[in-house]
C-alpha cells in the first residue's frame, strides 16, 4: 500500500483596508487571494522528503495524490486538501484518483485529550520532536518577495512538518478507524494466515472473542503496532431470519 504523507503552506489573503482590528474585509477589497505556494511530501518506505514550489508544483502534486492509496495529513481535510482541490481546479485538472484520507487531527479529537490538538503540542507530548522554529509572518512575507534565505528556511520547515506528522501517524495508527487493509489493496492477503490489518505484521495474539448480538468471531491483538481486531470467521453465533 502506498501511504503519503503531505503537508502545504499557503500564502495569505492580500487585503485592502481603512483599519487595524475587527475588520470586515469585502471581496471587492481582495488584491490577491491566498494560493498553495508550496509542499513537501513523504512516501513511507522512501527516507526523502520531496518539496515542491513554482512551475509544475501543482501537477505534482496531482500526480503524488492520484498515485497514493492513503494519503497521511494533520487538519487535511479541512485545509491542505480543499487548497489543493482548488489549485487543481483552477490549473483545469480533474480530481486525482481517490484515496483514503487519514487525517490524524480527528483521530486525535475523538479518541484523545490534549491540553491542545496543534501539531507541535502532540507530537512534544508525545516525544516525538518539534516543529521547526520559525520568524512567524517575516518568513511567508519573505518568501512572496522571492528571497533566497526565506525558501531555504521555507523548505527545512514544510519538510520538518511532514517527518514529525509522519512520527505520529506511526504512533497513532492503530487508532485510526478509516485504515484501510493493507493486504486488500496489495492483494497479498493469504486466509490462512493472521496478520495486523493496519501495519501488516504477523507478530499477533488470539485474545478472546469480539461479541455482537447474534456471532462471535476471534479477537486479535497487534504487538506491534497495538491494534485490536477481528477475522471474519464466525465462529459460533445464531441464524439470522
Amino acid at each position: 500500500m502506498k501511504i503519503l504523507t503531505l503537508d502545504i503552506e499557503t500564502s495569505p489573503h492580500t487585503v485592502y483596508t481603512w483599519g487595524l482590528f475587527d475588520q470586515t474585509v469585502g471581496i471587492n477589497q481582495i488584491e490577491e487571494p491566498s494560493r498553495v505556494i508550496c509542499f513537501a511530501a513523504k512516501w513511507k518506505t522512501d527516507r526523502e522528503v520531496m518539496f515542491f514550489r513554482g512551475d509544475g508544483m501543482v501537477k505534482a502534486a496531482h500526480d503524488l495524490l492520484s498515485e497514493c492509496d492513503a494519503l497521511v495529513t494533520w487538519n487535511g481535510d479541512s485545509f491542505d486538501i480543499p487548497h489543493l482541490n482548488r489549485e487543481f481546479l483552477l490549473a483545469g485538472l480533474g480530481a486525482p484518483a481517490p484515496y483514503a484520507s487519514l487525517d490524524l487531527i480527528k483521530t486525535v479529537r475523538r479518541y484523545f485529550k490534549f491540553a491542545s490538538n496543534k501539531l507541535d503540542y502532540v507530537t512534544q507530548t508525545l516525544g516525538l520532536g518539534a516543529k521547526l522554529h520559525n520568524p512567524g509572518f517575516t518568513l511567508w512575507k519573505g518568501c512572496m518577495a522571492g528571497d533566497p534565505k526565506a525558501w531555504k528556511l521555507m523548505e527545512r520547515y514544510n519538510k520538518g512538518d511532514v517527518v514529525i506528522t509522519e512520527k505520529d501517524y506511526d504512533r497513532v495508527m492503530s487508532w485510526i478507524p478509516n485504515h484501510p487493509n493493507p493486504s486488500l489493496i496489495d492483494n497479498t492477503d493469504n486466509p490462512h494466515v493472521v496478520k495486523c490489518p493496519v501495519c501488516t505484521s504477523f507478530k499477533v495474539e488470539r485474545r478472546g472473542y469480539a461479541y455482537t448480538k447474534i456471532s462471535a468471531t476471534p479477537r486479535y491483538h497487534c504487538l506491534r503496532c497495538g491494534k485490536w481486531f477481528r477475522t471474519g470467521a464466525r465462529l459460533f453465533g445464531v441464524q439470522e431470519r
